[in-house]
């Protein structure tokens, strides 16, 4: 890429595409092209093709997609397959429409079985059933990266898929719904903390920040307190769901929009696979840190972050989702891509950008 090419990023006000634009910013990038949902809704066919028409980008990077963590994805199974898919097939059908010279696909790890090998190759992917909670939102990014292979394979264009683990970074989902795991335990120790100490002028704030549902700084103590306690919160203690021996992987999103970057400017789609292959396969590419966490360790770190000194109980008749996820990054290592971020200064970066924001 030149430093002048006309770059769009979809998706450029969410958690990874708004750290690949500053990634790009600072990189020199001075073209780049980026519209928020209300400018345009990328599930909108005529929309989409008429913003290719007028800007005619030269380069794409697909960082939009509709997210949420387990509850999220347990309640909103439709949106999750109908709206990915109808956002990619626009986007990846009208950069091919329109010359697009290179095209990067955000997808993610879920698409793999719930009882791949540990860690998850990017061979693991179609050979056994996925983890249900996630089915749907898998489902829908293997019809992605599989879009992109096949218009490789057919067209010779050069679009490249990646799958990141467990994002999580500045300008995070905080909602008490459909957030993951990692910001949602920041807010909810956040909370609890502020109740314990019985801040109520730091509740209001953070509830007008960020309402939840019809709750906001506004409401009446009472209608507060009921909120908090229908997701785990009360004046000493806090509820999580699970039992907290899960094992995930993390990785900052800044990590994760250099090594977007990088994709973009030193990996093309014959670096992707072996030559010579008779079946040209599993091209995309894991992107991760190669290290994990159990839930409950991470808990208890977020928990000595914030500062918070009341009782963590666990809610196993909630699910656990798949039990071990890390990834296999053996492919990105020899492509020349490390991560840089640790957990620990991650998750204090991470609240410190909470309460300043």
């Amino acid at each position: 890429m030149e430093k002048s090419s006309k770059i769009y990023v979809a998706g450029h006000r969410g958690l990874v595409g708004s750290a690949i634009w500053r990634n790009l910013e600072s990189k020199g990038y001075t073209n780049l092209v980026g519209r928020t949902h209300e400018e345009l809704d990328l599930m909108d066919a005529v929309a989409v093709k008429k913003f290719f028409d007028e800007q005619q980008p030269e380069y794409v990077i697909l960082a939009a997609a509709f997210v949420g963590g387990i509850m999220a994805n347990s309640i909103y199974r439709a949106d999750f397959i109908y709206r990915n898919l109808q956002i990619q097939q626009n986007v990846i059908g009208e950069s091919f429409r329109h010359g697009v010279k290179k095209l990067l696909f955000l997808g993610s790890t879920c698409i793999y079985p719930r009882e791949a090998p540990q860690p998850i190759p990017e061979s693991a992917l179609l050979t056994s059933p996925l983890e249900y909670t996630n089915e749907p939102y898998a489902i829908a990014k293997i019809a992605g990266l599989k879009m992109c292979e096949s218009f490789n394979l057919q067209y010779g264009t050069n679009y490249i898929a990646v799958m990141p683990t467990n994002l999580y970074g500045p300008n995070d989902n905080f909602d008490l719904v459909t957030s993951h795991v990692l910001p949602a335990m920041i807010r909810k120790m956040y909370l609890a903390k502020m109740l314990m100490e019985n801040d109520w002028n730091g509740l209001r704030k953070d509830l007008d920040r960020r309402p939840v549902g019809e709750i906001n700084g506004s409401s009446s103590g009472t209608d507060i307190s009921a909120m908090l306690a229908n997701y785990g919160i009360d004046s000493n203690s806090l509820k999580l769901w699970g039992t907290g021996r899960p094992i995930r992987e993390f990785l900052w999103s800044e990590d994760m929009a250099d090594a977007s970057v990088y994709v973009m400017e030193h990996v093309d789609f014959k670096d992707t696979y072996k030559e010579g292959e008779r079946d040209i396969r599993n091209c995309h590419i894991n992107i991760g840190s190669g290290k994990e966490v159990t839930i409950a360790r991470l808990a208890d770190l977020i928990k000595r972050t914030v500062g918070y000194e009341g009782t963590i109980f666990w809610d196993s008749t909630k699910p656990d989702g798949t039990m071990r996820k890390l990834t296999d990054v053996s492919k990105l290592h020899a492509l020349g891509w490390h991560h840089k971020m640790e957990i620990e200064d991650g998750v204090k970066a991470l609240y410190e950008w909470y309460k300043k924001n």
